[in-house]
């Protein structure tokens, strides 16, 4: 009777090994649905393509469907405006502390 469980607990995990590694390299198509990609299909491809490499291209997949697109299919640049927007708000932080340390520097 043991002999039968474990045989079964062998089969199980195997099955579910087998299928999660399926859903891991479904992952990147998944998003690109979700984000409404449009080259979705060639992700679905890819993942397909990178269970035979063994995942070596699943990240450049994971990066590719994590691109924004806009209505017309064209790579959105409003993360461009936000960066410029980030990078001016750490130059002001750092004019500003620049200011507090010579404040402090006249002090002591």
């Amino acid at each position: 009777m043991l002999e039968y469980f474990a045989l079964f607990l062998v089969f199980f995990v195997l099955i579910v090994v087998f299928y999660g590694i399926i859903v891991v390299h479904e992952i990147p198509y998944d998003m690109a649905v979700k984000n409404n990609h449009p080259q979705k299909d060639a992700i679905h491809v890819g993942g397909w393509i990178s269970l035979f490499t063994v995942g070596a291209i699943w990240p450049f997949l994971w990066i590719w469907a994590n691109l924004k697109y806009d209505n017309d299919g064209k790579l959105d640049n409003s993360s461009k405006s936000e960066l410029d927007t980030l990078t001016n708000e750490v130059n002001s932080l750092k004019n500003e502390l620049d200011t507090i340390k010579q404040q402090l520097n006249k002090e002591s």
